[in-house]
């Protein structure tokens, strides 16, 4: 065996390991899985009549979507079974598999893909290195066979790079310090605000609900630039998956921009298997209402996640129209209506239930702390409350200059060179964060 070769197979067993210590009593299952989409996959490709090959796609889907729905919505099939029924059905002792999301949309793809004759014969080893490569297994990006295995296959990928070495460090600590930094605290603000609603004043309720939109960005993308410095490392480049997708004047472009690699597998094998072109606009509308549907069952088992997918769906639709028909608005006007909308379906997606959901957008507007006051009154309380929170007040003031103002990641990578002042940013960087991390803290994509 080459040298080559050997990395690839240390690299599977390391990935394997590291998925085994998040979800040990899952991992022969989650080897099971890999494997046998493999071996359907193979079949697919080599086979030849159209009837076989549908019924392979068929079976390796049903085992893919039959997995994700055990794990993911049994015990929500049997909670609304029980309301509507009348019965009362025992819960499972289900724990959710750590990525079971993520890689399952990676499996359905490459199958389909098989499907489609865009994938042609591979090894093994590189179908495992794809699948397996551990920086993007739990939390994505989410990758195609086409963004990885053909840079396994090229002779310059198996060297050492130092340049990309050193760029996947410094993204990586950019990474480390948006998630222990800025998306920790900014979380445990919020989570403390949405765990306790009623005894909360409106000044809290919007930090809190303005915190948790900046945090899932900061957190979700934060993984993102690790995921993606750490391939970098190992001369692997994984796709891009933000654009400042706050800086959106509307849904379309704001979904063009956020989860990027997940907005591309929900386009390619949800929305254009339902949209035909010279269909008319219902068809597309249709097609874009489905699409988030999915989106947001994918997104989690509950009646929120539904509401919300429904909700991104319906705003998306409306951008679309808008931009059909040529009516734009004012950008301030565009922006602060689409920043309102993402609030308000970020309050759907954290809340614990549609109540849950209602009591916070409630406390959003009581103002009960301003109740009798003058307009000075009321700017003193305010100058009070940010003495009494200064610390949370410029942490959500440094994340809007970052989110609004500064230059995304991509495009400072892009700006990136080899020298002491790109050294000194990411020691910075990496002391910052470790010197923050103090505790033991997922990544909210975790839950997914």
């Amino acid at each position: 065996m080459n040298n080559s070769l050997y990395a690839k197979i240390w690299l599977v067993i390391a990935s394997l390991y590291f998925y085994a210590q998040g979800s040990g009593k899952f991992f022969y299952i989650f080897t099971f899985i890999v494997l046998f989409n493999y071996v359907i996959g193979t079949m697919i490709v080599r086979s030849s009549g159209p009837l076989f090959r549908r019924l392979l796609l068929g079976v390796g889907l049903f085992e893919n979507i039959a997995t994700l729905a055990y794990y993911k919505y049994t015990n929500f099939f049997l909670e609304n079974l029980n309301a509507v029924s009348g019965h009362s059905y025992s819960l499972k002792n289900i724990i959710l598999p750590i990525g079971i999301s993520f890689f399952t949309f990676q499996l359905i793809a490459f199958l389909v893909d098989c499907y489609r004759r865009k994938v042609e014969q591979f090894s093994l080893i590189n179908y495992l290195v794809f699948i397996t490569f551990f920086p993007q297994l739990v939390v994505g990006p989410i990758v195609h066979h086409s963004d990885i295995i053909p840079q396994l296959e090229e002779r310059q990928q198996r060297l050492f790079h130092s340049e990309n070495f050193m760029r996947g460090v410094f993204l990586f600590s950019m990474g480390c310090a948006k998630k222990i930094a800025l998306a920790d605290p900014l979380t445990a603000f919020a989570q403390g605000f949405y765990s306790d609603v009623a005894s909360a004043d409106s000044i809290t309720a919007w930090l809190a609900v303005i915190g948790y939109t900046f945090s899932y960005y900061f957190d979700l993308s934060g993984y993102a630039d690790m995921a993606i410095g750490i391939g970098l490392m190992f001369n692997i480049r994984l796709p891009s998956n933000f654009n400042s997708p706050y800086k959106a004047r509307n849904f379309r472009v704001y979904w063009q921009r956020w989860h990027i690699t997940l907005s591309r597998f929900l386009s390619d094998y949800i929305f254009r298997g339902i949209y035909k072109k010279g269909r008319g606009s219902f068809n597309f509308y249709f097609a874009v209402m489905v699409t988030f549907l999915v989106s947001g069952m994918w997104h989690g088992a509950g009646w929120t996640f539904i509401l919300w997918g429904i909700l991104n769906g319906v705003f998306v639709c409306a951008s679309h129209f808008m931009y059909r028909n040529k009516i734009a608005l004012p950008f301030a006007l565009a922006w602060t209506l689409t920043f309102i909308g993402i609030i308000a379906t970020r309050i759907l997606f954290v809340s614990t239930d549609l109540l849950h959901a209602g009591k916070v957008l409630k406390a959003l507007f009581q103002f009960h702390e301003f109740a009798g006051l003058s307009a000075m009154g009321i700017a003193k309380e305010i100058v009070i409350y940010i003495a009494y929170h200064l610390y949370t007040c410029v942490l959500l003031l440094i994340a809007a200059c970052i989110i609004y103002f500064a230059k995304n990641s991509e495009q400072i990578l892009d700006r990136f060179k080899p020298n002491f002042r790109y050294a000194l940013a990411t020691a910075c960087l990496l002391v910052l964060s470790l010197s923050q991390m103090t505790t033991v803290s997922d990544f909210l994509y975790f839950q997914f």
